[in-house]
């Protein structure tokens, strides 16, 4: 059974912030989101908006649809 999409965004969005080696902190400064708001979407504790997307999508600097990808 395939993990639940909040779990695989999760894990999508934590690859792409350490492949571009970014901390939490400096994804919460380009984004305009709190670091700690961003741990618990990481850790797939949180429920995410489509605004906070595209807000994290041009914080790492990739096109939003680039977070829902399946990590290869």
């Amino acid at each position: 059974m395939a993990k639940p999409l909040i779990f695989r965004f999760s894990e999508r969005l934590k690859k792409i912030r350490r492949d571009k080696g970014v901390t939490l902190e400096e994804l919460g400064f380009r984004s305009g989101l709190h670091k700690n708001y961003l741990s618990d979407v990481e850790c797939g504790r949180r429920n995410i908006s489509l605004k906070a997307v595209e807000k994290l999508a041009k914080g790492l600097e990739v096109d939003p649809h680039e977070l829902f990808l399946p990590i290869e």
